[in-house]
């Protein structure tokens, strides 16, 4: 194979950091780039076209290829011709979804790997995390890569990464294959999708008032030119063969900047240099987990209905309350990393990208509210909110009958649950007898799909329950070791949350929960603004005076 066609991959090539790894191959000139991504052409934005990557695509310096990692038969003609792969892609890591993030980080890694050894790719480059070594629960401080993966991990991100690093470092050395590690710690920089546009929409929301626990973990963060380097410097120290390539290869390598701060230290610094205020309200992260959780709940539900994805979940809660800072000197050592770009120059460019998205820049309010968002865009928000008065007349007169008919008559679930199946059969039967017309007006059909569920749907719920179980299962064992403290407060807690709300009637939750959630999201959608402050002020409030008590009660104590 000659120099000049020597070719690289990079799977997920369109993703934040590897973006930035393309340029960079690009500008260095060793390997003609090829970017796979799921997409099925590639879409430059205009700094891309009239830059490097649009220049290196129309020369044939670069070239794009649609491929889903979780299809061998894509990969293998994705890989054809290889000499180098960095396996970057994975799935959005905010979505605690544990079959899409098993296909992908597992059964997508092991196409991988299995397509390398088949076409005889040389070496492997796989994009990991630090979180495959985090418990949710236990800080880490200058860990370094003797850290075992935990019993129990964070997310199903994180344990699906972990089991496909895994995976990469016992392929080495099968047939020639080199391959090794990269851990990169919380990746910022221009591009950026997550955490810079996440921090300006809490900050424009008046979210951003908040630290999540004591605001005195420390965290390792990364810049993005930073991650794009390590990978370089991890395929020439394998490429370079001999003892040093056998020392490295078959590794995992933590990255970072070297310059550990504390987390809630650099989030303010880069709201503070967009003109947003820093974070002065601590809030202790058991306070905010019951939310989380009641989030994440919320978002199973009606994430199939358009919900976003939210910021506020468990593991997201843990991730901000814990410390996470590592040792690099293995891979300064073995693979010659060190960071090309400081944490102050780092910050300075992030915030420079970002300047569109500074306060003063900062657009009316417009599009939907935030209540319509959480009840996913729908029918349900349609109807909760007045949006559909139709359909809201309709819901609230069919509860009323359903509430006189089956409820308010003393019916046990049974003989309620029966009535109201007979009566939907009689309507169904009867509605489909009607003839398509009748005195002029039509007579819309209720198609048989309605009443289909897919087999992908059918897939999904059965992998949301077993990984539900599994996730008991787990909880349990902990339980049976007696040292999980935590765990053991919010399963005492939950369980003291059911029975409160088992010994709730069903009668008084349909009288009272329906009339409030109608008044409520209905208020809440009209008058957003003047609550959400009011509740800020109060909550403030609230915290002040916490703040006096406890100075009070230290006080007193001295003095005696």
């Amino acid at each position: 194979m000659t120099e000049e066609e020597r070719r690289c991959i990079v799977t997920g090539g369109r993703g934040f950091a590897a973006r930035h790894l393309v340029e960079m191959l690009i500008r260095y000139g060793m390997f003609s780039v090829r970017i796979a991504d799921l997409p099925s052409k590639i879409d430059l934005e205009s700094h891309e076209e009239n830059g490097l990557l649009g220049e290196a695509l129309r020369s044939g310096r670069a070239d794009y290829v649609s491929a889903d990692l979780r299809h061998k038969a894509q990969v293998l003609k994705a890989l054809e011709g290889v000499e180098v792969v960095f396996h970057m892609a994975a799935p959005n890591s905010s979505i605690n979804n544990f079959s899409l993030h098993h296909s992908v980080n597992v059964l997508g890694t092991k196409n991988v790997i299995e397509a390398c050894i088949q076409l005889k790719v040389k070496r492997l480059i796989y994009t990991s995390s630090p979180s495959v070594v985090f418990d949710g629960v236990h800080g880490i401080f200058n860990g370094n890569e003797s850290l075992p993966y935990p019993a129990n991990h964070n997310d199903s991100y994180s344990a699906t990464k972990a089991e496909g690093e895994s995976l990469v470092m016992k392929s080495n050395g099968i047939d020639g294959l080199l391959t090794c590690c990269i851990r990169p710690s919380s990746i910022f920089g221009p591009g950026d999708r997550l955490l810079v546009p996440s921090l300006v929409a809490a900050a424009r929301a008046g979210k951003s008032k908040f630290i999540i626990g004591d605001g005195n973990n420390v965290y390792d963060f990364t810049y993005v030119e930073n991650v794009a380097h390590a990978h370089i410097c991890a395929e020439r120290t394998l490429a370079s063969g001999g003892e040093v390539a056998e020392k490295a290869a078959g590794q995992a390598y933590f990255i970072t900047n070297m310059e550990p701060i504390k987390f809630w230290e650099f989030v303010s610094r880069i709201l503070e240099g967009l003109g947003y205020q820093r974070p002065k309200i601590k809030i202790p992260a058991i306070v905010i987990m019951p939310i989380a959780h009641l989030v994440e709940w919320t978002y199973r539900l009606l994430g199939p209905y358009g919900m976003k994805v939210p910021q506020l979940t468990p593991s997201r809660v843990r991730l901000l309350s814990c410390s996470r800072s590592f040792d690099c000197s293995k891979a300064k050592d073995r693979i010659g990393y060190t960071p090309i770009v400081s944490l102050e120059d780092g910050l300075q460019k992030t915030i420079e990208s970002f300047s569109h998205l500074r306060a003063e820049n900062q657009p009316k309010r417009e599009g939907p509210s935030k209540v319509s968002v959480y009840l996913g865009r729908g029918k349900v928000a349609d109807t909760l909110l007045w949006k559909n008065k139709r359909q809201t007349l309709t819901v609230l007169l069919a509860s009323v009958a359903i509430y006189y008919y089956f409820i308010a008559s003393g019916a046990t679930i049974i003989t309620a649950v029966s009535k109201l199946l007979l009566l939907s059969l009689f309507f169904l039967f009867i509605h489909g007898s009607l003839p398509n017309r009748i005195l002029g007006y039509t007579v819309e059909k209720i198609p048989a799909s309605n009443f289909h569920l897919s087999e992908e749907k059918s897939r999904n719920i059965v992998m949301l329950m077993v990984s539900s179980w599994n996730c008991a299962v787990n909880a349990l064992k902990s339980l049976c070791k007696g040292k999980d403290w935590i765990l053991f407060l919010k399963v005492v807690f939950s369980l003291l949350l059911l029975s409160f709300l088992g010994a709730v009637s069903f009668q008084t939750i349909f009288v009272i929960g329906l009339p409030v959630a109608f008044i409520a999201f209905y208020v809440y959608d009209k008058k957003e603004q003047e609550i959400d402050s009011f509740v800020l002020e109060a909550f403030s409030l609230g915290c002040k005076l916490k703040s006096g008590i406890s100075r009070k009660i230290v006080s007193s104590k001295k003095n005696d």
